[in-house]
């Protein structure tokens, strides 16, 4: 009797290892096959972003400068719509340091862009407005995920609304990112979130979206 409770003990101890080692596996699976279709996503914006980087260094005529603006305006809603799929994953379970880490490669992708329609709009007259949106990456004060939770759906209201009149760039201030600490010092912003509207207006208070066309030509 006893030799067969210890056989019945040893047989529920290798079950459990072999349930926590294939949960193990197919949690590293999924997590693999996550960060593996961000990578695609991340390097096809990549791509157009270096396509448009060199058609940005070719400006010559208006028609040049309407591509590149069309163009600008396709990889911001690209990366864009590419931020809910990251931040899906990252409602779906804990935050791991691959998730972290692509995060970190949007950011950098999204200030890029930031600076890109900086010089367009320098170098180029038309009818859009950039609207940059910078808050607190995985912040664990709530008071600031709740603020950060009403922006979101502000901005995106506002998307929906303006179409391709407006360049929706959400960026993390918290990535560590020398190129974004550079843009920064030119705006005495105290905290976050923000939104900065043609590098002209900065607004710290939530407002409606009534409320932001207002900054908007």
């Amino acid at each position: 009797m006893l030799r067969n409770k210890k056989r019945v003990f040893w047989e529920a101890l290798l079950l459990t290892l072999i349930i926590f080692i294939l949960g193990m596996l197919i949690g590293a699976s999924f997590e693999r096959g996550k960060l593996d279709e961000i990578e695609q996503y991340y390097t096809k914006s990549e791509i157009l972003f270096m396509d448009l980087f060199a058609l940005n260094e070719r400006i010559d005529s208006d028609d040049t400068c309407e591509v590149l603006m069309d163009s600008n305006i396709q990889l911001a809603d690209n990366i864009y719509e590419e931020a809910f799929l990251l931040e899906k994953y990252e409602a779906a379970g804990k935050i791991t340091e691959g998730l972290k880490l692509a995060h970190r490669k949007y950011d950098m992708l999204r200030t890029y862009l930031w600076m890109n329609t900086i010089d367009i709009s320098e170098k180029c007259k038309g009818e859009f407005n950039s609207v940059v949106y910078l808050y607190e990456y995985n912040t664990d004060d709530l008071a600031v995920k709740a603020t950060q939770n009403v922006w979101a759906r502000v901005l995106f209201d506002l998307k929906q609304e303006k179409g391709n009149t407006i360049i929706l760039i959400p960026i993390a201030v918290n990535s560590d990112l020398v190129s974004l600490d550079a843009l920064l010092k030119d705006f005495e912003i105290s905290r976050y979130p923000v939104v900065i509207i043609d590098e002209e207006h900065v607004v710290e208070e939530i407002s409606s979206v009534e409320d932001l066309k207002i900054y908007l030509d």
